[in-house]
């Protein structure tokens, strides 16, 4: 019976250290940025969202194990004055009703040599769909940076109605870039 309780304690303290190296996994926002990319009339105009945050829990020698959660501010948009003031509107991002762009994992695997993709759902202005997001990692001493792109239709996500949706105007394809810190990665 003792030695049931010392491996049955043993298993809570391993669960224990296992989920609180797990909870130091934390996004560095300062150090951090989430770009877009989109053509009007067929230039690139660059926009980013200053407030956004995750919830990570990953270890790259079991990235099958990893729960990613990623939620973006979309009122927190920064493109140009006029644009800045127009996109929280509901034509666009509609962020009074829909406040927060989601991204929710659903698989991690490995492609090597730091590279892994992660697919999953993203969720904006009501709207979902699934993702393949490639994400290269790169570690320098405590911190690990991830870096990455992918496309997205902004019809999908009903961003830009009405008149809008006319992509002759306004692109329908945006691409988002990122460059995350983290701190509290496992090692490579």
């Amino acid at each position: 019976m003792k030695q049931q309780f010392v491996m049955a304690a043993l298993a809570v303290v391993a669960a224990t250290v296992s989920m609180s190296a797990q909870a130091q996994q934390k996004l560095v926002p300062e150090q951090s940025e989430i770009v877009f990319v989109s053509k009007q009339m067929g230039v690139p105009v660059e926009g980013h969202f200053r407030k956004f945050d995750a919830q990570i829990a990953f270890d790259p020698r079991k990235p099958a194990e990893a729960k990613i959660a990623f939620t973006v501010d979309m009122a927190s948009v920064a493109l140009s004055r006029e644009a800045d003031t127009e996109l929280p509107k509901p034509v666009w991002f509609n962020s009074a009703k829909f406040p927060q762009a989601t991204f929710q994992s659903g698989a991690v695997k490995a492609l090597g040599g730091g590279k892994f993709e992660i697919a999953g759902k993203l969720a904006i202005k009501g709207m979902s769909s699934d993702v393949v997001v490639p994400v290269t990692l790169a570690q320098s001493g405590a911190s690990t940076t991830a870096t990455g792109s992918f496309p997205i239709k902004r019809l999908t996500f009903k961003i830009g109605e009405n008149e809008w949706a006319d992509t002759s105007m306004v692109a329908d394809e945006v691409q988002v870039r990122f460059k995350l810190a983290l701190a509290g990665v496992g090692k490579l």
